[in-house]
């Protein structure tokens, strides 16, 4: 199995604690997931080694159900792969329970040397919060977080809720890798499946039901122009 192709969009240089430069990626089509794991897990160990910069990596994947650590196996209701469009089904090492990638999802991985940038893992998981609110507030998606349940929601009058951004992150030695998931546009019929995150109180949705004539490109300048003032740091 061959990369994922490399393609720095960001022109400026981010803020890092590290004398590495941080690299800002966006990756084309749909990367296999079990490479964009591989190449996290070998890109954390390089920046713990210091051999490496710090990786914001933005990309998409084929459709796939993920089972984080705390997933439960009854929140999939239909486990026959069969019924699940093609889709795979995989445990992972990150925080969380079972989510969905797809296509028109901006999955978002972080590569961070946290004992850099605080040493906090609350600290650090409320700053990927914080990252996507701004983002989206300004592409003019009202969102916010939600009391005692992960991700970030949208901010309206709906009663429950609909989440629009899953987070979940693992840190090794820490450094951290995995991310956010971004709903931009993708099938949201595919979570009809799993119970999302566990949270049975509270549906999905996406910036183009709020928001149609936003692309995924200016979703991810939104994200570069907010990156900095989302993870800040002494140095």
């Amino acid at each position: 199995m061959t990369p994922p192709e490399k393609t720095p969009i960001k022109p400026q240089s981010l803020p890092t604690p590290l004398d590495l430069p941080l690299e800002w990626r966006v990756s084309a089509g749909h990367v296999d997931y079990d490479i964009a794991v591989a190449e996290m897990a070998a890109r954390a160990e390089a920046i713990r080694q210091g051999m490496e910069g710090e990786l914001v990596w933005l990309l998409e994947h084929a459709p796939i159900y993920t089972a984080g650590t705390s997933a439960k196996p009854e929140d999939f209701i239909n486990r026959d792969l069969l019924n699940t469009d093609g889709a795979t089904i995989r445990e992972v090492g990150r925080g969380g329970e079972w989510t969905y990638h797809g296509p028109g999802q901006r999955i978002v991985y972080i590569m961070l040397d946290i004992s850099r940038r605080g040493q906090d893992v609350r600290r650090f998981v409320r700053e990927v919060e914080t990252w996507a609110i701004a983002s989206l507030t300004l592409i003019g998606v009202n969102a916010d977080r939600r009391q005692g349940h992960p991700g970030v929601w949208l901010n309206t009058d709906k009663l429950p809720p609909d989440k629009i951004a899953a987070i979940g992150v693992r840190l090794t030695k820490w450094v951290s890798w995995h991310g956010m998931a971004i709903n931009h546009s993708p099938d949201l019929t595919a979570y009809e499946r799993i119970v999302p995150c566990g949270i049975h109180d509270g549906g999905v949705t996406a910036i183009t039901n709020h928001r149609p004539n936003i692309s995924m490109a200016e979703l991810d300048g939104a994200l570069a122009k907010t990156f900095a003032t989302s993870f800040p740091f002494d140095g």
